[in-house]
C-alpha cells in the first residue's frame, strides 16, 4: 500500500501557500502580457485533444510546487498500486481496477494472484454475442416479435454512466430505442412504459446484489406491467436480463441465469460503465462502437501511466483542482460542455467526483482539517450562458470552469461555428473581463449621456480573472469520449492521493438508506409516528394525514 501522508505537512504545501499569496496580487491578463508564449507553455496535445490550461491562475513556480506536492504525497507509488491490483480500497478490502475492463492490450492484471483478463474478455464476448442476438432480430419476445425498445433499470453508477454515454453517442444509435429508469418515483417508470409495447420491450435490471431497493422496486413494477399483458410468468425469460452477481435472487425473479451478466467487486459503481453495466450502451450504439469507447479510455490510461508529469493531462487537471480548492479556497467547479450530446456529463461527474472525494476522514481514520472535493455542477453551453453565466462573470464567488467542445458536429457547420465562437469568447471574457474605462468607451459610443454613464458604469464592469480550462477535440466519437471520461477518472484518483483519502468507498450513501428502511414499515402501519425527531415525526404524520 502506498504511504499515508498528510499533504499539509509537506514542503510543497507550505511553498504553495506562500506562492498563492504572491500570485493573488496579479491577474491573468498580466500573466499573458509577461509571457507571449504562455499558450504554448501551458497547453498539451493528446491524440486529437487540445488541452489548454493557460487561462488558469498558475505560473511556472505554481506548477513546479504542485508537481512536487504530488511527488511528496507518493503519487508514483499510488499509481503502481492501482495499476498492479493492490487493494487500495482498504475500508472495503477491495482492489480498484476498473481500468482492467478497457485493457484492450490484454496486459495481464492480477488480483490475489489471479489474472482477471480472461474473465473480463469472456464477459465482453458474452456482451457482444447478446448484442448481436438483439440487433439481428434473432432474439424474439414472447409473441415472436423482435425487440424494438430496451429499458435499463438501475440507479447511481448503474444508470448515470450508461445514460450519459448513450446520450453522448446518439449519433451512433442503432435501430433500438434505449430508455433509462432510475428513480423510485413511480412517474419515472410509468411515463417510460406509456410509450412502449410489452411484446417488443426488453428490460435490463442492473444491480450487483439484486437487492438495491429502488432498482428492485422498479423491476417488480416492470414485471407486473409485462404480466398484465402476457399473463404467463414464463415470458419473463424473454423480456428480462440481469446484470448482477446474485444468481439465486435473479433466478427467483424469473430471469434465466444464462442471461445474467456479472462483474467483480473491484468495479466501483460510478466507474462501471466499462463493465457489463455497459450492456445497454452496447445495445444503444452497437458493440463495435462500445469497443471504440474502451479503446479511447485505454489509450488515456497509458498516457496517464507513462507520460512525464509535466505532460500528463489528468495529472494537470487534478493539480489545478487541488490548487483552487486548497489554496485559493474556491469551493465549486463548473463543467460546461459545448455539446448538447454531453448534457448528462456534468451529472455523471457529480457522482464520480463527489462520491469519490467528498470525504472528511483521512486514510488513518483522522478528521481532515483541509478541504477535499468541492461542488461539481454544470450545463451545456450555450444554454448555460442564458442562465448562470451571470454568476460566473460578475458573482462574488470565483468558480473555475472546464469548457469542452468539438471542432466538428456532423450537422449544420454555420451553427457549429456560432457555438464554437461562444466557446472561445466565454473563456476569453471570463479571463479579460471589462474595465471601467472600456465600459465608458462602449457607453459613449452608444450615445448615452454622461449622467446615464455615471449611473450605469458600476453594472457594466467585469472583473475578469476567472480561471478556465479548455478541452477541444476534433469530434465527439466513442474513442474521444472514452478518453475524456478516463481523464476525469484519473484526475479523481490523483486528488484522492493528495488529499490522503480513500476515494473508492462510499459509506456516505448508506445512512439515508438505512433510515429509509426503518421508516417504510412505519408508514405502512398508517399509525401516528413518534419515534423520530419532531420534524421527521411531523413530516411523516403530515403525509399519513393526507394519504
Amino acid at each position: 500500500m502506498f504511504p499515508s501522508i498528510n499533504p499539509t505537512s509537506t514542503k510543497a504545501w507550505k511553498k504553495l501557500q506562500k506562492h498563492q499569496n504572491k500570485l493573488s496580487k496579479t491577474n491573468l491578463k498580466s500573466l499573458f502580457a509577461k509571457n507571449p508564449q504562455r499558450f504554448n507553455d501551458f497547453s498539451l496535445q493528446f491524440e486529437d485533444l487540445l488541452f489548454d490550461f493557460s487561462k488558469n491562475l498558475v505560473d511556472d513556480k505554481s506548477l513546479h510546487w504542485l508537481l512536487k506536492l504530488a511527488e511528496e504525497c507518493g503519487l508514483e507509488s499510488a499509481k503502481e498500486a492501482i495499476f498492479s491490483g493492490e487493494k487500495i480500497n482498504a475500508t472495503e478490502n477491495r482492489s480498484v481496477i476498473h481500468h482492467a475492463l478497457r485493457n484492450v492490450g490484454d496486459i495481464p492484471i492480477e488480483v490475489d494472484g489471479i489474472n482477471v483478463m480472461p474473465e473480463i474478455n469472456q464477459t465482453l464476448a458474452k456482451m457482444k454475442a447478446f448484442t448481436q442476438e438483439i440487433l439481428t432480430g434473432r432474439w424474439k419476445g414472447h409473441s415472436g416479435k423482435e425487440i424494438t425498445d430496451v429499458v435499463n433499470i438501475g440507479i447511481g453508477g448503474s444508470d448515470l454512466g450508461p445514460v450519459m454515454v448513450s446520450e453522448a453517442l446518439k449519433a451512433y444509435k442503432t435501430k433500438l430505442n434505449v430508455h433509462y429508469v432510475s428513480n423510485v418515483d413511480p412517474s419515472h417508470l410509468g411515463e417510460t412504459l406509456k410509450k412502449l409495447d410489452s411484446d417488443t420491450t426488453l428490460f435490463i435490471v442492473a444491480s450487483k446484489t439484486f437487492t438495491t431497493q429502488e432498482t428492485i422496486a422498479n423491476a417488480k413494477a416492470a414485471k407486473s406491467w409485462l404480466l398484465d399483458s402476457a399473463k404467463n410468468e414464463s415470458v419473463v425469460k424473454k423480456h428480462f436480463v440481469a446484470i448482477s452477481t446474485n444468481e439465486k435472487a435473479v433466478s427467483d425473479f424469473g430471469i434465466d441465469t444464462a442471461n445474467m451478466f456479472g462483474f467483480r467487486d473491484w468495479v466501483g459503481g460510478r466507474f462501471s460503465v466499462w463493465s457489463s453495466i455497459g450492456l445497454s450502451v452496447c445495445l444503444a450504439i452497437g458493440y463495435d462502437n462500445f469497443e471504440e469507447l474502451l479503446e479511447g479510455a485505454f489509450v488515456m490510461d497509458l498516457h496517464f501511466k507513462y507520460s512525464q508529469p509535466e505532460k500528463n493531462i489528468p495529472l494537470m487537471m487534478a493539480l489545478l483542482g487541488v490548487w483552487y480548492t486548497n489554496f485559493w479556497r474556491f469551493n465549486s467547479h463548473a463543467i460546461l460542455p459545448y455539446s448538447q450530446y454531453l448534457s448528462r456529463f456534468p451529472a455523471y461527474l457529480q457522482q464520480a467526483e463527489m462520491e469519490s472525494n467528498g470525504k472528511g476522514v483521512d486514510r488513518n481514520g483522522k478528521r481532515i482539517n483541509y478541504a477535499t472535493s468541492g461542488l461539481i455542477w454544470g450545463e451545456p453551453g450555450t444554454n448555460g450562458q442564458h442562465a448562470f453565466y451571470q454568476l460566473l462573470h460578475q458573482g462574488t464567488q470565483t468558480i473555475p470552469a472546464d469548457f469542452i467542445a468539438f471542432a466538428e458536429s456532423g450537422f449544420d457547420n454555420e451553427m457549429n461555428e456560432m457555438l464554437l465562437a461562444n466557446f472561445f469568447a466565454q473563456t476569453e471574457a471570463l479571463m479579460v473581463g471589462k474595465t471601467r474605462k472600456e465600459a465608458k468607451v462602449e457607453m459613449d459610443a452608444s450615445g448615452l449621456s454622461s449622467n446615464e454613464i455615471k449611473n450605469l458604469i458600476p453594472f457594466r464592469v467585469f472583473e475578469g480573472n476567472r480561471p478556465t480550462t479548455s478541452f477541444l477535440f476534433k469530434k465527439l466519437s466513442p474513442r474521444s469520449l472514452g478518453s475524456l471520461i478516463a481523464a476525469y477518472e484519473h484526475k479523481i484518483f490523483v486528488q484522492g492521493v493528495i488529499w490522503n483519502i480513500f476515494s473508492y468507498d462510499q459509506w456516505g450513501v448508506e445512512l439515508g438508506k438505512q433510515l429509509a428502511g426503518k421508516i417504510l414499515p412505519e408508514i405502512k402501519k398508517c399509525k401516528k409516528i413518534s419515534s423520530h425527531d419532531s420534524s421527521t415525526n411531523g413530516l411523516i404524520n403530515g403525509y399519513l394525514n393526507v394519504k
